[in-house]
């Protein structure tokens, strides 16, 4: 099978190589997916450039990227043969693994291969494992949001713009922060805070009559802890999936405990189990109907792997850059 992969961490340039490799065929429970779309994601620029925590080559080969779709080539021993020729997307295929969707193959576990609704292309599959389920379990996570209020910050990114369709499906009043009207569009958001004009804290209590909001979902916690105190109601919750500009930060440890507030610190990689399956199935429910826009950024085919993974680490998009194999 044709694939992109690195030996080591360094520059997209310097150690991303395309060429042939073996294929696997699909074990027990695992199938083999035709790929016809990667996802490229920051996590998956990071890793490569070893800019994460403690990275290391666990792996003397490492085919990047956890996101894809595709259609279902091959099942293993306890599979439906019925799969065979269904549309997917697929999650966590670069997660603790050796081979993610940067090829014209992958075979994983056969619940990480979820139907793809045939109104839905490739490229928009290709951006739901990171993206749209880390949106999902930040907005939904804990719970139904019908009546709340809920901040959604930087509602222009990619998670940031599934949260804000999502919240606002779940019956949810949004409000968003942006860096720009531009964005503000892109967002999809009805409401929404110029964060370089305007003083964050104050527009929103201006926005919500001084009460604040039930529900925050966090791009950056530790650039944003200070407004999202002020703003939090007693009794709400913090969905925080990273802290970039301060990656340990001081904790405002007791105003948190004195408005009952919980910290969820997530990321999508661990979401498992019925709740997981619950955000697969209410995200199929929601592309079934035609409820949630997509915002793809064609990164090329896999020959142009290093440049979608010099634009992923430029931040210059609005989407997610997706690689068409």
């Amino acid at each position: 099978m044709q694939a992109v992969w690195y030996e080591g961490f360094g520059a997209a340039r310097d150690v991303l190589i395309l060429g042939e490799m073996g294929g696997v065929e699909p074990g027990p429970g695992e199938v083999l997916v035709a790929l016809k779309a990667s996802g490229v994601n920051p996590s998956d620029v990071k890793l490569r450039a070893g800019a994460r925590v403690g990275a290391k080559m666990v792996f003397p080969r490492v085919v990047p990227h956890s996101d894809g779709a595709g259609v279902i080539q091959a099942v293993g021993e306890g599979v439906a043969s019925s799969r065979i020729g269904e549309r997917v997307w697929v999650w966590n295929a670069g997660w603790q693994r050796a081979f993610g969707t940067a090829a014209s193959h992958v075979t994983l576990p056969a619940a990480q291969a979820v139907r793809l609704p045939d109104g839905t292309s490739f490229s928009e599959g290709a951006c739901f494992g990171i993206p749209a389920m880390t949106a999902w379990y930040a907005v939904m996570g804990d719970g139904p949001v019908a009546g709340q209020t809920i901040l959604v910050t930087g509602g222009a990114g990619t998670v940031g713009r599934y949260a804000v369709q999502m919240a606002r499906l779940g019956g949810a009043r949004v409000i968003t922060t942006v860096s720009s009207a531009a964005k503000a569009r892109h967002s999809t958001a009805e409401e929404w805070v110029n964060y370089r004009e305007a003083d964050v804290a104050h527009a929103v209590l201006e926005m919500t009559g001084g009460a604040g909001v039930d529900r925050i979902v966090d791009v950056d916690f530790g650039a944003n802890q200070a407004a999202n105190l002020a703003l939090i109601k007693p009794g709400g919750t913090i969905a925080a999936y990273a802290s970039a500009a301060e990656m340990a930060p001081r904790l405002e440890f007791y105003p948190f405990m004195f408005k009952n507030v919980r910290l969820h610190m997530l990321i999508v990689y661990q979401l498992a189990g019925a709740l997981r399956r619950a955000g697969e199935a209410q995200l199929t429910a929601w592309l079934e109907a035609g409820a949630l826009s997509h915002a793809v950024m064609p990164g090329g085919s896999l020959a142009d792997c290093a440049a979608a993974h010099d634009l992923v680490a430029s931040g210059d998009k609005l989407g997610t850059v997706v690689l068409d194999i």
